[in-house]
């Protein structure tokens, strides 16, 4: 969904931020639905601005939201509304996987103890990089659905694209289904089985919330979904920073379309993001295991050694995922232009390849172990960040280090005052680290895109010149692209052909800002949107225009479209929609995919293609195409009563009402039988810190989580008595990420000027701590002093029949700034997420002391 949206949801539960003051811009739409009575609910372990605007304040302990959304879930499915309503049965029916067949193989939680089948030992692919940290892994085969045996084409297939019959080899026979969902392998089923312990005694006992708050949650959701009303969630880092944290969001995805609150206007899951283009600098990646759009990087480790090789291995022959030959040499063809032929597999083999996970945890380890000689460091600050005395001494065995930011942050001065510097640990003179500072231009001081939560891009303009010789941050890789082609200029090496063939013609046209060396923005982003290249200067128009034969060239499929001709830059429109009206406000800014506002929208219609309502109708069919309010995300002409055909590929294997085009079975999924590592369907494991044992399963934590061993990084056992409280880190709304930046504001450093610690006044009276008074935070792997502030905010939870306090650290501070103060990250642990490597900061413990 998109934030705007939410101001047509009838019940809004936010559920993993604080939306009110982490996110207050976007927070208006929740107001302006309020404003027209919506219901607003808040599920959090603080009582926070936003619980202050909420109708109900639902209190969980920090690291069982899967417990309580599991216990929505269980509720919903024994509700008599959920039942009767033929709406529900309707939806999940056809639009889900809920009819779908598992293979007798699989084994649930209920049937092995709260793991699934195939869990075994980790074995690392490779000696030379043993460090992706799990402590296990899952082998997925019996997770797979029961197939069918293969429907016979009705007529041999049309000749077509270059990939086509790679495409058609992945072909397999399709699923079986039983719509009445009473087959005892159904998902259906299987879904009913796995959260039958969820009860609202059990969310008590687990989450700490009381029953009777849990139920009005759960009444008022439901009362607020179905045919005419939809409701919408919205969640931040408070859900993604554990070591199960996608399955939190899956599960949230799970009750969403049990619901029917996928694909309509005022349903969904919205993902909050915290910086201006967070959400840009995924689509065109910053991160390790990705390329552009989405598609997964090559991987040396997972037999990519060809382009043929990584298309069988990452191409899905139905649903729109059957274009990715188009999307990989469009890439290709972007990255290494006229050198890319067919002949070499367009350029293919010059494209790196990862050999394990080479993320930010991960990456820190090899650092503490002399295997990283440097690093380019820019808008991040690892000296206060996960572990932070960890990722400081990783620094310190560097060669060198470049730093582009805005001030000069705790990373750039690490060798001169760091704690351990300062208290004798390290000395200056035996680290070696040579350290470069670049001053960075800020974001006003030269022209860009943003792409924001809703996956807008919206161009911004040059306020004012940077001074002095600030850079921009497009300068540096600009500069740095330049300068390497330049050094591999006259190598005849075959691994520098990359190098040697990168496209890379942005210089700027305006003779100030070449002299400067600053590229030219525009036209990164008209080689992002793509052209076609037995026409030079055409652009694409959307990437229904993409080729595999190499005549097409776009960096992201996904920004395909956004500017269709040399003078259409779509993301600089600032035309809103007539006031009163319910559009997709289309010309303001340029949304991917293909501006469209909604998601997987062919699911605001029925089966028929008529809306489910009036109240709620978005787009739908006309009789001879989808229209509606917003850019239907579906074939345009293909008509609802549409057949799958036999033996088709792509969206010619889906049929007319299958509205999620993405999927290969064009429906959502309630369970999952590939893509995540750590299970098909969410469950309730504590944190790899908790001062309570499980109470739903034997297994305590995730069986395949990621943790690293160092010295530094000892975890606390389970209930250990030095250790016994909950603590969780959050942001202000004064202050940004590590402070860095609003640090050395005075007028927010006045407003913020020290690090506090929220803690409840039953466990400060227990610990003699009075309100300002100062206290003392430690965990296994560090110590921190904070100003403590006593507050009903925070309240101790009874789990499992004991009472289990929590404290709360914002995490703004640092050594360098005109405030200063210790970080909270000093406390956390290098543990993370199986499947996107994301550390858990949000639910571990530690002990609180008088200071």
């Amino acid at each position: 969904m998109y934030p705007r949206s939410m101001a047509d949801s009838d019940c809004i539960v936010i559920q993993g931020s604080n939306m009110a003051e982490c996110h207050p811009v976007a927070f208006r739409w929740p107001m302006q639905a309020k404003l027209k009575g919506a219901k607003l609910i808040h599920v959090d372990p603080r009582f926070t601005r936003t619980s202050a605007m909420a109708d109900i304040h639902a209190p969980i302990r920090p690291g069982s939201d899967v417990a309580f959304l599991g216990g929505l879930i269980h509720y919903v499915l024994a509700s008599e509304r959920w039942n009767t309503d033929p709406f529900f049965k309707e939806f999940v029916v056809h639009y889900t996987n809920a009819a779908t067949i598992v293979g007798e193989d699989f084994k649930g939680t209920e049937d092995l103890d709260g793991v699934f089948s195939g869990l075994m030992q980790y074995t690392p692919s490779i000696k030379e990089w043993p460090l992706d940290g799990f402590v296990g892994q899952y082998d997925v085969k019996s997770w797979q659905y029961a197939t069918s045996p293969p429907a016979r084409p009705s007529a041999p297939p049309p000749a077509g694209p270059p990939f086509d019959p790679l495409v058609r080899s992945l072909l397999t026979p399709p699923p079986r289904r039983d719509e009445s969902l009473q087959d005892s392998h159904s998902v259906f089923q299987i879904v009913k089985r796995h959260f039958s312990r969820y009860t609202p005694e059990m969310v008590e006992r687990v989450t700490g919330c009381p029953r009777e708050t849990f139920i009005q949650v759960a009444e008022t959701i439901l009362a607020n979904s179905g045919r005419e009303r939809t409701t919408s969630f919205a969640y931040a880092v408070a859900w993604t920073q554990h070591t199960n944290g996608p399955q939190m969001i899956g599960c949230c995805a799970l009750l969403q379309l049990l619901l029917g609150n996928i694909g309509r206007p005022g349903a969904g899951v919205m993902a909050l993001r915290g910086h201006a283009s967070i959400q840009g600098s995924t689509d065109v990646p910053t991160l390790y295991h990705s390329i552009h759009g989405y598609m997964n990087h090559p991987s040396a480790l997972k037999g990519h050694e060809s382009l043929r090789d990584w298309l069988h291995a990452e191409t899905t022959a139905r649903g729109y995922w059957a274009n990715t030959p188009k999307f990989m040499v469009s890439y290709l063809k972007s990255m290494y232009g006229a050198a890319a032929t067919k002949d070499n597999d367009f350029g293919y083999e010059w494209h790196p390849k990862i050999i394990g996970d080479h993320s930010h945890l991960p990456m820190f380890v090899a650092m503490n172990e002399g295997r990283v000689k440097g690093m380019l460091c820019v808008g991040q600050n690892p000296a206060t960040s996960l572990n932070a005395s960890v990722e400081r001494k990783g620094l310190a065995r560097l060669q060198w280090l470049v730093v582009k930011d805005n001030w000069l942050t705790e990373t750039a001065t690490f060798w001169k005052n760091s704690p351990e510097i300062t208290s004798g640990q390290l000395r200056r003179e035996d680290i070696q680290t040579e350290v470069f500072f670049f001053p960075s231009a800020q974001v006003a001081e030269y022209e860009g895109s943003f792409t924001n939560t809703q996956r807008m891009l919206q161009w911004h303009y040059k306020a004012a010149d940077p001074p002095g010789d600030c850079r921009t941050d497009l300068w540096l890789t600009h500069q740095l692209a330049r300068r390497l082609q330049a050094m591999y200029a006259d190598s005849t090496l075959s691994r520098d052909r990359g190098f040697k063939s990168l496209t890379w013609d942005f210089d700027s046209d305006d003779p100030r800002e070449r002299q400067r060396g600053e590229p030219d923005a525009l036209k990164i982003l008209k080689e992002i949107n793509g052209y076609a290249t037995d026409a030079p200067g055409r652009h694409l128009a959307g990437f229904g225009d993409l080729k595999d034969d190499g005549s097409t060239t776009c960096a992201s499929w996904i920004y395909c479209g956004v500017f269709p001709a040399p003078d259409r830059n779509l993301a600089a429109r600032k035309q809103p929609d007539p006031p009163n009206t319910p559009g997709a406000q289309l010309d303001w800014g340029w949304a991917w995919p293909a501006n469209r506002r909604i998601l997987y929208n062919r699911a605001s219609a029925d089966v028929r293609g008529k809306p489910w309502s009036e109240r709620k109708k978005w787009v739908w069919w006309d009789g001879a195409r989808w229209t509606g309010y917003d850019v239907p995300d579906f074939a345009p002409t293909k008509a609802p009563s549409s057949k799958a055909t036999p033996g088709a590929i792509g969206l010619d294997a889906l049929s007319g009402s299958d509205p999620f085009i993405m999927k290969p079975d064009g429906v959502g999924w309630l369970y999952v039988p590939s893509g995540l590592a750590d299970g098909p369907l969410p469950v309730h494991y504590e944190p790899a810190e908790s001062p309570v044992v499980n109470p739903l399963y034997r297994q305590q934590s995730s069986p395949i989580l990621k943790y690293w061993k160092l010295a530094g990084n000892q975890l606390a056992a389970v209930g250990d008595a030095r250790f016994p409280y909950i603590i969780t880190t959050y942001r202000l709304t004064e202050h940004y990420l590590s402070g860095a930046m609003s640090r050395w504001n005075p007028w927010l450093t006045e407003l913020q000027p020290e690090p506090f610690l929220e803690i409840s006044p039953e466990l400060a009276a227990e610990k003699g701590i009075a309100n300002t008074g100062w206290a003392t935070i430690s965990t296994p792997r560090g110590r921190v002093r904070a100003k403590a502030l006593v507050t009903r905010r925070l309240r101790p939870f009874t789990i499992d029949g004991r009472t289990v306090h929590q404290v709360g650290l914002p995490f703004h501070w640092g050594y360098q700034g005109l405030i200063t103060g210790d970080a909270a990250n000093e406390l956390t642990a290098l543990v993370a997420d199986p499947n996107v490597s994301i550390h858990e900061g949000k639910a571990f413990v530690c002990n609180v002391e008088k200071a």
